[in-house]
């Protein structure tokens, strides 16, 4: 039985903490879209993709976002602010081959002009036990580079768009 699998990824953005959760309390899963398509496919589509290299071989897979929630929990005492938003995402063509991602993405501040991002996600590997070795072997490392690359993206489009 496949067992779940714990990722984390910090990175920042270099924008006040008040921009970066205005834009993506607006509307998160147009900005996890526009910000892991390329420049000249953000121009039609709001599908998400998610992209890893290995080497010399791409992989890449169109995503199904869903978003659970999005909560702010105001500054209480010595704990500045955050906001969280819950989520989820599989392949959009056979889901049955891909993990299922359940992940929070949290924003909060860390100076007055640079906001923390936080993913904190956990997946199954697919495909029972053939699926768990696979993931053993090289799967979470293919897991850990896509959501490296899922939350750089994502702090790339919000620097751009709050520049």
């Amino acid at each position: 039985m496949a067992t779940s699998r714990h990722i984390r990824v910090f990175d920042y953005v270099n924008q006040p903490y008040a921009n970066v959760r205005d834009l993506l309390k607006s509307n998160p899963k147009t900005v996890f879209a526009k910000a892991t398509k390329s420049a000249e496919e953000r121009a039609e589509d709001v599908a998400a993709q998610l992209r890893v290299e290995l080497g010399a071989v791409r992989v890449a897979t169109d995503i199904a976002i869903r978003i659970h929630q999005v909560e702010e929990t105001p500054a209480t005492g010595r704990k500045g602010p955050v906001t969280r938003v819950q989520f989820e995402w599989e392949a959009a063509e056979s889901p049955h081959l891909f993990p299922l991602m359940r992940a929070d993405l949290a924003v909060y501040p860390l100076t007055a002009t640079e906001t923390q991002l936080e993913f904190s996600g956990n997946y199954k590997p697919p495909l029972k036990l053939f699926g768990t070795v696979v993931d053993a072997l090289v799967g979470h490392r293919i897991a850990e580079a896509a959501v490296h690359r899922f939350v750089s993206e994502v702090n790339s489009y919000l620097k751009a768009a709050l520049a």
